[in-house]
């Protein structure tokens, strides 16, 4: 039984604690809350009252018309609306987000309900993942996995141009064209993907590179496709780095490198595990093999960025990877990478259940690196 009563304002887009709290998917702005004793309410519009009546995760769904009207003829600001709905429910003190609009906040003081912001994650239990939460975000790995498939097929069927540029159906292959073919791919099998990575060259030295342009052969293409299920609200992730061609010594080694990396961290990662040290451990033998991370030549090269990220609602959610004790249950990626101005980038991401004593991986899709 909650000490405090809770409250979120917003939308399932921007804050998928309301989806996890009621199992709802809403474009428009509504309210959750949760009284000291437990129950928990909506308040929603006319165009969501009804179908969230049937569906919705929660004690007892309010209908927003029918608290204007028991307020009286004239229309009153929400904040003083929303207020009066969380009195009538004995709330006069309740917790939000930090992400909570001060816009909102500071009126509804004013309204005699005074609202405390508290650290992420606001639903401590949603790190610790269910069976159907597993089963939900594997299906969603499937889907990526489809993308990045319809990605290898591109990539096979592609010939190498003048100036080694691929060509496929008549064309230059470029970052747009496969970046679209995968997200088509994706939402053929069920989900959406958004903002898909197809950087090659020197372009894959910047991490979150979108990429652009023509896709050239004997250089390392990342691949990182993130697709979110609109039934289950779900994120999967992978990322794949091919080449198209052959490879230069300097750009195998470098893969290999990160390849060996990922299996480093599979083999210790299992529930209360430091993943802070497994991090800070990875990066020194990076930087033994040869590859130190810090800015040269006024860029950052190595491994900048973290080992990994959890899974779910959101594509990145609480835990990091770097924490002092991996929790079990959680869903988490595990994605080294190195990153070279002059040589590319080369990143390999799958997803793990993290367990006593070993981690499970949920992604099947296989460890490729060269395309004929």
């Amino acid at each position: 039984m909650p000490k405090v009563a809770r409250l979120i304002v917003g939308n399932t887009d921007r804050f998928p604690d309301l989806t996890y709290a009621t199992g709802l998917f809403v474009p428009d702005d509504f309210a959750w809350f949760q009284t000291r004793s437990g129950k928990t309410f909506t308040l929603l519009g006319p165009l969501e009252i009804d179908r969230a009546r049937r569906t919705a995760r929660v004690d007892q769904c309010l209908d927003l018309s029918a608290e204007e009207k028991r307020l009286g003829p004239r229309k009153c600001p929400y904040p003083q609306l929303l207020a009066s709905v969380l009195r009538r429910h004995g709330i006069f003190r309740a917790v939000v987000p930090g992400s909570f609009p001060i816009g909102l906040a500071q009126p509804m003081a004013k309204f005699g309900v005074r609202l405390h912001p508290i650290s992420e994650p606001f639903f401590p239990e949603r790190i610790r993942k269910t069976t159907k939460e597993i089963q939900a975000i594997t299906s969603a790995i499937r889907s990526a996995e489809a993308g990045l498939s319809r990605a290898v097929e591109v990539l096979r069927s592609s010939r190498i141009g003048k100036n080694k540029v691929l060509r496929w159906n008549g064309s230059t292959l470029t970052s747009e064209m496969l970046r679209a073919e995968m997200e088509v791919a994706c939402l053929r099998h069920g989900a959406i993907a958004k903002d898909t990575i197809v950087a090659g060259g020197n372009q894959a030295c910047d991490p979150h590179e979108r990429g652009s342009g023509p896709l050239r052969a004997h250089q390392a293409i990342i691949l990182d496709i993130f697709p979110r299920n609109p039934r289950t609200g779900y994120f999967g992730d992978i990322t794949r780095t091919l080449v198209k061609g052959t490879p230069s010594d300097r750009l195998s080694h470098l893969r290999e490198t990160v390849h060996q990396g990922q299996m480093r961290v599979i083999r210790q990662t299992r529930a209360g595990a430091d993943g802070a040290k497994i991090q800070q451990d990875l990066r020194h033998w990076f930087t033994a093999q040869g590859y130190p991370t810090g800015i040269q030549k006024g860029r950052w090269q190595g491994f900048f960025h973290g080992v990994g990220h959890g899974l779910g609602l959101e594509i990145h959610e609480s835990p990091r990877f770097a924490v002092a004790s991996l929790p079990m249950s959680t869903v988490i990626t595990l994605e080294p990478g190195l990153y070279v101005p002059g040589i590319g980038g080369v990143r390999i991401e799958d997803v793990f259940l993290v367990q006593k004593g070993s981690c499970r991986r949920l992604t099947q899709f296989p460890n490729l690196w060269r395309i004929p």
